[in-house]
């Protein structure tokens, strides 16, 4: 009668987990081409062929489909942490994707599968229990700009994690075939456990998948065509809302105005395909010189704004030191044009953008004006 219920019970979430795929990538994935619904959509399968391979557990397939299926579901869990990690927009982590499967495949192979209905048990349920913690990080670690579905999301991967690492604790400790071990992490109160997980989050997965979706066309209609950086209607827009963030003594901080010097010289002699590679070059050169919390947009042309906030004259100058260095290391391999800095300093009170900006052109067109390829502080308000 337990075999029946486990087969019964293994054979409902391959249903459930059929009718699921095809709801999330129906409804969700050919809406939104998001990489998470993506994943997701990917991790199902995984946790569907692991358990239907179950089946053969006690036939004379299980020496090969006990092991195998014990891969696909790390495959699975690992994919879901993919998943959380694209909400992130980090890069794929290839080694961990290709060796938790494989290392759960190997160790259960070597574990006598033919008698041995755990074998590799152990491996399994930590590869489990670490693919959903590193979730439950990723989507702990989330932006609070997305909504709160990913807080429950977030708990429940914990919740997942700690099940199967306290399945892990009391295999290694009691095996098993202990009447504990049965009652509260057997196959069948781990099916019952995992179906009604993949039932509840799954509206917090297309809520995600939506979002994460929302955000990217976000940023296509924020960021400059050419060179990636914010346009300057998205920069004006987020430069405002920062400014106007309320903060004890008021808003401090730098703004500064970049302007490619002779940059006409580079499309006359070169053409304007150097002159696209200059200026995408110089604006790789601010991005990887300023902090996450810092914004770096195109101002037109071949003019540049940074916002950075809580920053003082050295540091600005810092930064602008470090951008110049990151250009006249591509001058090595290219024409490059130095560059012109107009900086505007401001501490502890209210500010207008727009003064901001004014102060910061004044010193750029001095530092033009003295002979370019240099920085100028304007006066303060």
């Amino acid at each position: 009668m337990i075999n029946l219920d486990i087969v019964t019970l293994r054979i409902g979430f391959g249903v459930m987990a059929v009718v699921l795929v095809l709801l999330f990538y129906f409804s969700t994935y050919r809406s939104t081409r998001s990489p998470y619904s993506r994943w997701w959509c990917v991790a199902l399968l995984f946790f569907l062929a692991g358990s239907l391979l179950f089946l053969f557990d006690g036939t004379v397939h299980q020496i090969w489909a006990n092991p195998l299926g014990n891969a696909l579901l790390v495959t699975g869990a690992v994919s879901a942490w993919c998943a959380a990690r694209s909400l992130r927009a980090s890069p794929l982590p290839v080694p961990v994707f290709i060796l938790a499967p494989l290392i759960t495949l190997v160790t259960g192979v070597l574990d006598s599968p033919a008698t041995n209905l755990w074998a590799g048990g152990a491996v399994f349920l930590g590869g489990m229990s670490i693919a959903f913690g590193l979730a439950a990080v990723e989507l702990w670690r989330l932006s609070p700009e997305y909504s709160k579905a990913r807080i429950p999301m977030a708990l429940i991967a914990a919740v997942v994690a700690a099940y199967y690492f306290l399945r892990m604790l009391f295999f290694l400790l009691v095996g098993p075939d202990h009447a504990v071990f049965m009652a509260y992490f057997g196959s069948a109160v781990t099916t019952m456990f995992m179906m009604v997980t993949v039932v509840v989050v799954s509206y917090s997965m297309a809520a995600l998948s939506s979002e994460q979706q929302t955000r990217a066309l976000q940023q296509v209609a924020n960021a400059d065509g050419l060179t990636g950086l914010l346009n300057r209607a998205a920069f004006m827009d987020q430069a405002g809302r920062e400014l106007a963030r309320k903060r004890p003594g008021g808003w401090s901080g730098a703004l500064v105005l970049a302007d490619l010097d002779h940059f006409k010289k580079i499309n006359d002699s070169h053409g304007h395909a150097a002159g696209d590679a200059a200026l995408r070059i110089f604006a790789a050169a601010c991005r990887d010189s300023v902090r996450s919390s810092d914004l770096v947009g195109r101002y037109g042309g071949e003019e540049f704004i940074l916002l950075l906030p809580d920053v003082d004259g050295v540091r600005a100058f810092l930064i602008v030191d470090t951008i110049n260095q990151r250009l006249a290391l591509a001058g090595s391999r290219m024409p490059m044009p130095t560059a012109s800095y107009g900086i505007a300093l401001h501490r502890n009170g209210r500010n207008s953008l727009e003064d901001l900006i004014d102060r910061a052109d004044t010193a750029l067109y001095k530092a033009k004006a003295q002979g370019r390829n240099r920085t100028v502080v304007g006066s303060r308000e």
